[in-house]
């Protein structure tokens, strides 16, 4: 069961964005993804963002909790926090989660669970709506292999979720605790382990989701992989949900991978949402981190609503309109289902007034 929508979209709950947008308004984000850090602990197999180097870079947290404040303002919803490196190695991130709160900004953090400490749990969970962990193995082995890491990091990763849903618990907090695996030959045979055992240590689902090649990443060994064949494991999760933890399946999501097919002629959710690099960069998309045409500007320079209003930002929204062929661009990108709902929105079939 997909009570969250992970593998449609939530564009339809925001009628008066969407209608301004219609009308030609500018209109802010609704959500934002945000990259504190740079570097990362882990090199995993499939990492789509390895071109951008992992580079030691963090975001300044002074200048970013001033942004965060008139981002809050300006009428954005949310932030994952994840991005070209591991969120949790930024030394303030948990102050700037809370500050982000405080903000009266919705807070998601996807992280790969290492560093998601006992002394920081609390604080965290408090203060997000979901946490969502990167764990690639249902052993050690196959874990260590996928994220070029530690086989301990399993480990770590196990006792800092199965401490992480007590205090949950115990506490009644409301942040959603989640796995996500990305289904590859070296670990599909432990899909259904790793279900299991995140049911058992109190998640409330594993998402179960397809690869999908960056344009620009250095790894391409995957690029060829095919989904039809392991359809049967959606039948065979089923068997693990429970009432309080659910798998979910992305089968929309892998039919479209191996079909690679898109309903729509342009990019059109570009105003509905924003990526911030660790160096401060704000971009239109974060397929072409970058690309200067999908550069709006820098926080570090200037206000977001300079930048969200700035010509830099209008020449790109023209140039992605006019020019961007989509063709070139990631299969199921983020935005991939809003964009299909939008075009529907604008270029609606014949007889829709019979309802």
């Amino acid at each position: 069961m997909d009570k969250y929508r992970i593998d449609s979209h939530k564009l339809i709950y925001h009628v008066p964005r969407v209608h301004d947008w219609l009308k030609g308004k500018t209109i802010y984000p609704i959500y934002m993804e945000m990259s504190p850090s740079g570097s990362c602990n882990h090199r995993c197999l499939y990492c789509g963002l390895d071109f951008m180097g992992y580079k030691p870079n963090y975001l300044k947290a002074d200048i970013l909790k001033e942004r965060l404040s008139e981002l809050g303002d300006l009428g954005l919803k949310s932030i994952m926090y994840a991005g070209e490196g591991e969120p949790l190695l930024h030394p303030e991130m948990v102050s700037i989660i809370e500050h982000t709160r405080k903000s009266g900004i919705d807070v998601a953090v996807t992280t790969n669970g290492v560093l998601l400490k006992k002394e920081i749990v609390e604080r965290v969970l408090i203060n997000s709506e979901w946490i969502k962990v990167s764990i690639n193995g249902g052993t050690r082995e196959t874990y260590a292999k996928i994220h070029q890491s530690k086989h301990d990091d399993f480990d770590k990763v196990i006792e800092n979720l199965s401490f992480a849903a007590e205090i949950k618990k115990n506490n009644n907090y409301k942040c959603v605790l989640g796995m996500q695996l990305v289904l590859l030959p070296e670990n599909h045979h432990e899909v259904v382990s790793l279900a299991r055992l995140a049911r058992d240590i109190g998640m409330d689902y594993l998402v179960i989701k397809p690869y999908s090649q960056h344009p620009q990443s250095k790894t391409n060994k995957y690029s060829t992989i095919k989904y039809s064949d392991l359809e049967y494991l959606s039948e065979e999760l089923v068997n693990v949900n429970s009432d309080n933890f659910s798998v979910v399946f992305r089968s929309n999501a892998m039919k479209k991978w191996d079909n690679n097919q898109r309903d729509y002629e342009h990019c059109l959710a570009l105003p509905f949402w924003s990526y911030i690099d660790a160096d401060g960069n704000v971009w239109g998309c974060s397929v072409y981190l970058g690309d200067d045409r999908f550069k709006y500007g820098n926080i570090y320079e200037r206000t977001f609503k300079d930048i969200w209003e700035g010509e830099e930002r209008q020449n790109s929204l023209c140039w992605v309109e006019e020019k961007l062929d989509i063709t070139q661009c990631r299969v199921n990108c983020r935005m991939d289902e809003i964009n299909r709902y939008l075009w529907d929105l604008k270029s609606p079939p014949e007889h829709v007034n019979f309802i």
